[in-house]
């Protein structure tokens, strides 16, 4: 995309990035620190276990080699004789190989962690074009994996040949030596050519790790339209987010809208606000709110209230009040409790009222205390809750 758009990575990568990065598998990686842990606990696994190892080989070859004249004229013997030495072998060694399968697993977590991505399983058909592989065979990087490779072998093979010319004295003299002690010899050499085998390639992975770290790093940088397209995605598009919001409040305002054929009362503004209060007798707590809506929402309160015969009250500062200082299921401030409880007193009488055929009551005058003096104001600004 950088190459398309003509910008350059100069943006570190996002922590985003990098664990997209992680999930398809691309994550830094060292071939050469992988090999030298590995030759590392090899050489330490000969050195502490060599023993064993040669004791338990030398009796088996022993054994291995003496057999009896009966089984040697017995074929099916042999073959019994050989799938033991084999299995005695397996045996002996099997430490030494659960050492080399733990090295194997360890040594990649130590530089870059664990990584399993069925992503990079999965066949690219684009690694199979031909013009793309030879435009790799003849790329810089294959270039400088090219010298990496020949100055790796260089030294290498530098200190094994100065390992086995030091010790070729000690290869000479193992002809002279019991087999028993020839091949606990032998392992011991071997061990300590192993060591100084590894401490060659501790210097070729304090140069490659690095170097594997800053190319994939490297790999990785952004452009700065990426940075802001990732911004984005992950914070969400405003004409997206903008929608999710308009459907949250959609849905919230049907929620609520259910519960008002349940209201005792909706108090009114009568057009810019309305609230609709619920009163529980049996629970002795102050009246609830149940729903509220400024402007179009208000009608649509009110157009469920009269549909469900529920009692419409205008009370304009009372219903300012309510709408400014309570949210959807709050109980009512106690200061306002002497106003509303007059409102639910007058609803209860006019239902009596209706109910009996008798005279209409008369509408209570409520008096809000002096904190709420601003709802009264007839300067009232319904679009902040402020006077204007």
């Amino acid at each position: 995309m950088a190459e398309e758009s003509g910008q350059e990575r100069t943006e570190e990568p996002t922590p985003k990035r990098q664990a997209d990065s992680k999930k398809k598998g691309q994550i830094a990686r060292s071939r050469d620190f992988n090999t030298m842990a590995i030759v590392a606990l090899a050489a330490a696994g000969l050195l502490l276990m060599g023993n064993m190892f040669t004791d338990g080989l030398s009796k088996l070859m022993i054994k291995g080699l003496t057999p009896s004249r009966a089984d040697i004229f017995d074929p099916i013997k042999l073959v019994t004789r050989l799938l033991d030495s084999i299995l005695d072998a397996l045996i002996i060694i099997f430490p030494f190989l659960v050492l080399m399968f733990i090295a194997a697993l360890v040594a990649p977590v130590l530089v870059g962690g664990w990584a399993f991505s069925w992503e990079s399983l999965q066949p690219k058909f684009s690694k199979l074009n031909p013009i793309s592989g030879i435009k790799k065979m003849f790329s810089i990087k294959s270039l400088v994996e090219l010298v990496k490779t020949m100055a790796k072998f260089l030294l290498v093979t530098a200190v094994s040949i100065i390992v086995l010319w030091s010790q070729s004295d000690s290869f000479l003299k193992l002809g002279s030596q019991s087999i028993e002690t020839a091949m606990a010899h032998a392992g011991e050499l071997f061990g300590w050519g192993f060591l100084m085998l590894t401490i060659a390639l501790m210097i070729i992975a304090a140069i490659d790790v690095p170097f594997q770290v800053w190319d994939h790093m490297r790999q990785m940088r952004m452009t700065l339209q990426e940075v802001k397209d990732e911004m984005k995605d992950s914070e969400g598009r405003p004409e997206v987010k903008g929608k999710i919001r308009q459907l949250q409040r959609e849905m919230s305002e049907r929620r609520m809208l259910e519960d008002v054929p349940h209201a005792d009362v909706v108090i009114t503004n009568p057009e810019h606000f309305a609230v609709a209060l619920k009163y529980d007798q049996l629970t002795g707590r102050a009246p609830m709110v149940v729903a509220k809506g400024a402007d179009l929402v208000a009608a649509s309160i009110r157009k469920v209230a009269v549909h469900n015969d529920v009692t419409l009250v205008e009370a304009p500062p009372l219903a300012r009040a309510i709408f400014y200082k309570t949210e959807i299921g709050d109980e009512i401030p106690e200061a306002l409790y002497l106003a509303v409880a007059q409102i639910l007193a007058y609803v209860y009488h006019l239902k009596t009222a209706k109910k009996e055929g008798t005279d209409k009551p008369d509408f209570p005058n409520t008096t809000l205390p002096d904190e709420y003096k601003q709802f009264t104001d007839e300067f009232f600004d319904p679009s902040n809750g402020r006077r204007q």
